[in-house]
């Protein structure tokens, strides 16, 4: 943590949401839904939009969908708002048809990085689309923000082009790209919009549109905070900042020989050891003394002698005087860092490291400062520019954005014959979320292979109670099909509501990127108050049976507080819990800045001691990585003794998948450890490459699957541990091998080989009940909770910027 700044950040108060004056078309009022077609737009009495969205999510009007935020938000500030909503892409005709956009375009790939989105972590296209109608793949095309921004410029070449959305946010600077094996270049160019909102955008979008709509050139919009653009000439005012001076990472000398003299050391390096002025030797028989004054300030008196009789010195390092005024700091909201160009990052993997370690030690908004990255060479050069990021809301902000007049629910042009959404055309993105409740943004945990901290930031930002209240009523009196039961108060992680620092001067000066690791830091709040409070007053609401928590649990804070465990537990819980230990072993944990499995078990006996004293009979599902960056076959093999110990049976596996930009990411690519200083002769990370050993991890988590017993047979006789291979209980897996066809169902059954048959409905006598093993499905008043198989997403909101339902997982 660096020392704090002068002022604390969040003192300088910002401009809020709703202190603009409304644009002038506030007058046609609130739509039922933003409109989708041209009948639409005359039924409200529009000629036209002075603001179209595009997006490649169905339109859901719930605060949980990022495009339905940020419309409602838009319309509230007096805009008239479209949508086109997952647009035939082949040619702009699709685009054409609400009209020209009076302002500008709003350009999104949807809740989810489309690459994310269509293809499975072993590079498979997916057959099915959470975000769809009917749950259909292929709705969108690959890298959709880069597409729609061509269109919609092909369409209306001199309308604006607003970039947003998670994939425009993990792609803001050049980036390493999973899909194609390569170092892309920053969405801003590849898309070629004319700005880029990173983050949740409702600050900086708000008064962008204000300015456009004031007639300001969207290329003299450069001042706003969470935004990147192009630029071809620097920029007057701003002290710049080579990143290599902040954290360099180039070659390391050569040690030192120690038995050389002074002189050979000096020689061997081209360079004499007596210092400027002194004469070349001395005279034999006289002591080679040097005056004090040919050194430094602070080693006066040391006397240098003949190399024969040389001694070791302490060395001091001083500044020069004559740059003293030059040292000092320049202010920070007039520096910007240049990180190496995407030419360099591209062909040097160590400099792409570096570059990704500058980035998010740059993501504080308290103390951020600008970053500009090279994007060509000679006449083509031009930078991109990235300034810090966005001020989060407040709480009466965050109301604001929540309690806008969603309409919650579908846009009518997917009801199916009987207007309906719950049929054929039912979206399984909004049946997820369709009875839950986000209560805040956010998360501090900085776990590496997790996108949300780069897309939403880690500080918290939460709604207050009555809003929360507020909407939880709404649910109960307007929402079709609402039983009694709120499938969860969450966000990106359950019971981080209302946490953060003690002091917002800390908060503002603090530069580590993450609270809770390696232990949970000493100026975090961990009460858990405010939330136990909530949950009290939702479950005592009438018409409310029961309100459990869907979103994935920190447990490490969550101990932290007993009370708010045995509330959880004896009120919260509709038969099993989700956490994510995400392994046992402390190599991948620290890869992942993870906690410790101590800390699972502690959090286990509170589970089952809360749980016994009500009499109920819960249970815990755990889930794990596999194959991510510093794990070893050896780590996953202790893993897998671990979940034969515990009595787990994992049906889905989670491997690990490289989001653009995560840390966990540019170790992949780099072999190097960005969490640490990056030289060249830094620490180098195993990664795990290439089918076969990404195989193997997976099958020591499915150690219990026949198909896999040949695969790590071979695998522990090559690793020396023959000995887990045997009929006992404490043998991993048999020596026997039945008859097996080889196929796998997945969890997500469209996902599935074929042939694999399906698992038991019920479970079975004698084994242990798991989400995985059998235990039967929670009744949430929204069906069976869907399994997100390869890579799962928080259970709870699913969108408003991170990756829900089958993205990155906290």
């Amino acid at each position: 943590m660096n020392a704090p700044v002068d002022v604390s950040f969040f003192a300088r108060a910002a401009k809020p949401l709703s202190s603009y004056r409304p644009y002038w078309a506030k007058r046609f009022g609130t739509a039922p839904f933003l409109p989708m077609s041209r009948a639409e737009m005359e039924q409200l009495g529009w000629d036209s939009c002075d603001i179209v969205l595009v997006t490649g999510d169905a339109y859901v009007d719930h605060p949980s969908f990022g495009m339905a935020v940020i419309g409602r938000v838009l319309e509230a500030q007096g805009f008239r708002v479209g949508i086109i909503a997952q647009p035939d892409w082949h040619s702009a005709d699709a685009f054409k048809a609400l009209g020209k956009p009076n302002l500008f375009w709003g350009v999104t790939a949807g809740n989810m990085d489309s690459m994310i989105n269509r293809y499975t972590a072993d590079r498979k296209i997916r057959s099915d689309d959470a975000y769809t109608p009917g749950d259909i793949g292929g709705k969108r095309p690959d890298r959709a923000a880069i597409v729609y921004s061509q269109r919609c410029r092909e369409a209306y070449k001199d309308v604006p082009i607003v970039l947003g959305g998670i994939e425009g946010s993990l792609r803001r600077i050049a980036h390493y790209d999973y899909w194609s094996d390569k170092v892309r270049r920053s969405i801003v160019v590849d898309a070629k919009c004319d700005l880029l909102l990173y983050g949740n955008a409702e600050r900086a979008l708000v008064e962008v549109a204000h300015r456009i709509a004031a007639r300001e050139p969207v290329e003299s919009i450069t001042d706003v905070r969470g935004t990147a653009f192009v630029r071809r000439a620097s920029e007057d005012g701003w002290f710049e900042i080579d990143s290599t001076s902040v954290d360099e990472p180039g070659r390391v000398e050569a040690h030192i020989n120690p038995y050389l003299t002074t002189s050979e050391q000096a020689s061997a390096q081209g360079s004499r050891c007596e210092p400027d002025g002194a004469p070349a030797s001395a005279p034999e028989n006289t002591p080679d003394l040097i005056a004090d004054s040919a050194y430094p300030a602070g080693v006066a008196g040391q006397k240098y002698l003949k190399s024969s009789e040389a001694v070791a010195q302490p060395m001091a390092f001083v500044a020069n005087p004559a740059l003293k005024a030059r040292l000092k700091a320049p202010p920070r909201d007039k520096s910007v860092i240049r990180l190496p160009s995407y030419e360099q990052v591209k062909s040097d993997a160590v400099l792409y490291a570096h570059a990704n370690r500058v980035l998010h030690l740059e993501t504080n908004p308290g103390n951020a400062r600008a970053l500009v990255q090279a994007h060509g060479e000679g006449t083509t050069a031009r930078d991109v520019w990235i300034n810090p990021p966005p001020i989060p809301l407040s709480t009466a902000e965050m109301d604001y954005v929540f309690d806008l007049p969603y309409a919650r629910s579908p846009h009518p042009a997917y009801a199916d014959e009987h207007g309906s959404h719950d049929g054929a055309t039912k979206i399984p993105a909004w049946e997820m979320i369709r009875f839950s409740v986000n209560i805040m943004r956010g998360c501090f945990g900085g776990c590496t292979f997790c996108s949300i901290t780069e897309h939403e930031g880690r500080i918290i930002q939460s709604r207050s109670e009555d809003s929360i209240i507020h909407e939880i009523e709404d649910i109960r009196d307007k929402v079709k099909g609402f039983t009694g039961t709120i499938s969860d108060l969450g966000g990106p992680t359950a019971n981080m509501y209302r946490l953060g620092c003690k002091t917002p001067e800390i908060e503002a000066a603090c530069r580590k990127p993450s609270c809770v690791f390696p232990g949970i830091c000493q100026n975090l709040t961990t009460n858990h108050d405010p939330l136990i409070k909530i949950y009290r007053r939702g479950r005592a609401l009438k018409g409310i049976k029961k309100i459990l928590i869907g979103s994935g649990l920190r447990y490490d804070l969550a101990v932290k507080s007993p009370e708010y465990v045995k509330e959880l537990v004896q009120h919260h819980v509709g038969g099993y819990l989700k956490i994510a230990p995400e392994h046992t072993e402390s190599g991948p944990l620290d890869k992942m800045m993870k906690p410790g499995i101590g800390s699972y078990d502690r959090f286990k006996q509170m589970f089952e001691k809360f749980s016994e004293e009500v009499g109920k009979k819960q249970f815990l599902i755990p889930y794990f990585i596999a194959a991510h960056p510093g794990t070893s076959d050896e780590d996953m093999m202790n893993l897998a003794i671990w979940l034969k110990k515990n009595g787990f049976r994992a049906d889905q596996v989670q491997t690990f998948y490289p989001s653009p930009m995560a840390t966990a990411t540019a170790m992949y690519h780099s072999n190097k450890n960005p969490l640490r200083k990056v030289t060249r002769q830094s620490e180098v990370v195993d990664i795990v490459r290439g089918d076969k050993r990404r195989r193997l991890h997976k099958a020591f988590l499915r150690y219990h699957d026949p198909n896999n017993w040949p695969l790590l047979r071979d695998a522990l006789k090559a690793m020396g541990r023959a000995d887990l291979i045997g009929n006992g209980k404490h043998h991993l897996i048999p020596t026997f091998q039945p008859l097996t066809d080889g196929s796998y169902q997945s969890a997500r059954r469209t996902n599935s080989t074929p042939g694999a048959k399906t698992r038991p409905g019920t479970p079975q006598p004698g084994r242990v009940l798991t989400q995985h093993t059998g235990l039967p499905p929670r009744a949430t008043g929204a069906g069976k909770p869907r399994s997100t198989g390869g890579a799962r997403g928080p259970a709870g909101p699913a969108g408003a910027g991170y990756q829900a339902k089958k993205g990155i997982s906290k």
